[in-house]
């Protein structure tokens, strides 16, 4: 967006000179404007030079409005006038915005409720100072006679000035704040990459994450969680036992009980998966998320033997996901149970081991909605990888914040 001391230089011509002299000033600058900037650009489209000078129709009516204002009970100079001005040129910066927001519409296909809320309402703050301002220096005027023209331009100039630092401070900060998410797009495709590298090493670990990730998501959903629990949620999902990543081949591939000295190792990977994760500006809730989804309602869990509340409940979401696919899946070396004993199962932990109150949330949705994985496809597996996007949408508001 540019901005220039024209917002209020044409806000003073409404005030002080009227509706047509304000038409024909602002008509003479877009002609010279055109001519000087945007006249290669414009060549060849003239339907769009029409409709971009019909825009002028909201000076005349900001004009007028300043007019029927001042005929009628409102005294040149005084605080109602400053108030008026300032709403009449409001009104005619709106008008601008429908108009071009109309043909943008009519070219683009987007709303013009949609544009309001994406450029208008963001830009507020710079569309009303200038707005004020000329209120202010069109009511000095009128009090002061000429001798105020140059308090008036030291006014405009200082106003100005400040509003381009401003707006560079705010580009730089745009630009740092694009760097750092370029940077953690980079680190959340790396996390993505050893999501898929370990399903090239073990095809059953990396496709259980993908279970989990949907099932979590469904329990979450059905226990009216916010769309950005949701998105949190099936991205820890997913990433849940990327900690096994540094699972030697003895314990990855293991096909019956494991040693103590194994155990402990494995007992390791919530806290390494934490840590990964946690190298991510932005993605700590993840993080903490994978670091409690082996804790236990009774304590009896790691790393750190919380209970009940002290668990994120999202991580209890997780808990319960994972459960129910280690038992139920066929890529697993355990024999898979049925659906019914699967439940049967959820039921016998449920209070000890799993939330109570997400065990029947999730019984209910595999139940009655019939939710599945199906391990043995490739289909499944990529639509929850295709959560890479989520994350950086999840990355993005915390890294802007």
């Amino acid at each position: 967006m540019r901005l220039s001391a024209g917002l209020t230089v044409v806000g003073l011509a409404m005030a002080l000179l009227g509706p047509a002299p304000a038409v024909c000033i602002c008509f003479v600058s877009r002609i010279l404007d055109a001519a000087l900037t945007d006249g290669p650009r414009l060549r060849g489209r003239r339907l769009a030079l029409v409709w971009n000078l019909g825009m002028y129709v909201n000076v005349l009516v900001g004009g007028l409005i300043i007019r029927w204002a001042v005929d009628g009970a409102v005294h040149p100079g005084s605080a109602a006038f400053a108030l008026v001005v300032v709403g009449a040129i409001s009104v005619s910066n709106l008008i601008n915005f429908v108009l071009a927001a109309s043909w943008i519409r009519v070219h683009t296909g987007a709303s013009i409720a949609t544009q309001l809320r994406a450029n208008f309402v963001g830009a507020l703050p710079w569309i009303t100072a200038p707005n004020v301002l000329a209120g202010a220096l069109a009511t000095l005027y009128i009090r002061s006679g000429p001798t105020s023209l140059i308090l008036s331009l030291a006014l405009i100039g200082a106003f100005y000035v400040l509003l381009a630092e401003l707006l560079r401070a705010q580009r730089r900060r745009d630009e740092l704040q694009e760097r750092t998410l370029q940077l953690a797009s980079l680190q959340i495709g790396v996390l993505v990459t050893m999501v898929r590298t370990l399903s090239l090493r073990d095809r059953f670990t990396a496709r259980h994450s993908a279970a989990v990730a949907r099932y979590a998501q469904a329990i979450a959903r059905a226990a009216g969680c916010s769309e950005d629990e949701l998105r949190t949620v099936h991205t820890a999902g997913l990433l849940h036992d990327i900690g096994k990543f540094a699972f030697p081949d003895r314990i990855l591939f293991a096909d019956g009980d494991l040693g103590d000295d194994d155990y402990e190792i494995v007992r390791e990977h919530p806290g390494h998966g934490a840590e990964l994760v946690r190298t991510v500006e932005g993605l700590d809730e993840i993080a903490g998320i994978i670091l409690a989804h082996h804790e236990r309602i009774d304590g009896t869990g790691y790393p750190y033997g919380l209970r009940g509340g002290e668990i994120p409940a999202l991580a209890r979401m997780i808990s319960v996901a994972d459960v129910y696919d280690v038992i139920t899946s066929r890529d697993t070396y355990r024999t898979p149970v049925s659906r019914s004993e699967a439940i049967a199962e959820l039921r016998r932990v449920s209070g000890s081991q799993l939330d109570e109150q997400f065990v029947e949330l999730f019984v209910g949705l595999v139940e009655q909605e019939h939710l599945a994985f199906v391990h043995a496809e490739d289909a499944d597996f990529e639509a929850e990888l295709a959560v890479e996007q989520h994350i950086r949408e999840l990355a993005r508001p915390r890294l802007a914040a």
